[in-house]
């Protein structure tokens, strides 16, 4: 067998390869904990990097909403499966989970169809970038759609205020939006979303 040959071969391997080339590993999912957190095999809590699901536990009780069923979609799709793991350049978040990506055996991102099904919203983090603007193209065709959370937006507001460094966004009463030094106002919830900006802390943009 010729060295050519196993060139080729290699190359045709790597062509179709689902997942990223960079070093990932195969992990199995024990138990999911909400839509964008779940417990591998050797007890890590894994983050998904780059979106940020509806908070299922929350201080005040009932879970915000379409977490629950962002929660059943994640479930349905790992829990109790062997699935390939690719670690975020930013390697824990301020909880100390690992952050990543987790890949479906046909190369999915889970994230992608979260995100598809408007279950998930895509948000800048620094370090959790890679994914970003596939993810957001998904975002745009689930808020152009009304899909999941983006069905309940309502603008409550006259204009939303963003902050270009963190790509979050505010209620223009919130004090926080008065400290910002790079602002970027949106006309709109749809405006702000479509640009892949996120809500910032306690400033919920839909009806509960």
């Amino acid at each position: 067998m010729s060295c050519k040959f196993l060139k080729g071969l290699l190359l045709l391997l790597l062509f179709l390869w689902p997942f990223p080339v960079e070093a990932g590993k195969w992990v199995k999912i024990v138990k999911v904990i909400d839509g964008d957190t779940v417990i591998l095999e050797d007890g890590t809590h894994l983050r998904y990097a780059g979106i940020n699901t509806p908070e299922l536990h929350t201080k005040k009780g009932p879970p915000e909403p379409f977490a629950r069923e962002a929660y059943l979609l994640n479930r349905k799709l790992t829990e109790g499966q062997r699935l390939y793991l690719e670690e975020a350049q930013r390697k824990r978040d301020r909880y100390r989970r690992l952050l990543g990506y987790l890949f479906l055996p046909d190369g999915r991102l889970v994230s992608e169809i979260l995100v598809a099904k408007g279950l998930a919203l895509v948000c800048y983090y620094p370090g959790s970038t890679k994914y970003y603007q596939k993810l957001l193209r998904l975002q745009r065709e689930a808020l152009k759609n009304r899909r999941g959370l983006f069905s309940r937006l309502k603008n409550t507001e006259p204009f939303y205020v963003g902050n270009r460094k963190s790509r979050r966004f505010h209620r223009p009463g919130c004090p926080q939006a008065q400290k910002i030094k790079r602002k970027r106002i949106f006309n709109s919830l749809e405006e702000a979303f479509s640009a892949g900006y996120c809500p910032a802390r306690g400033c919920r943009p839909w009806p509960p």
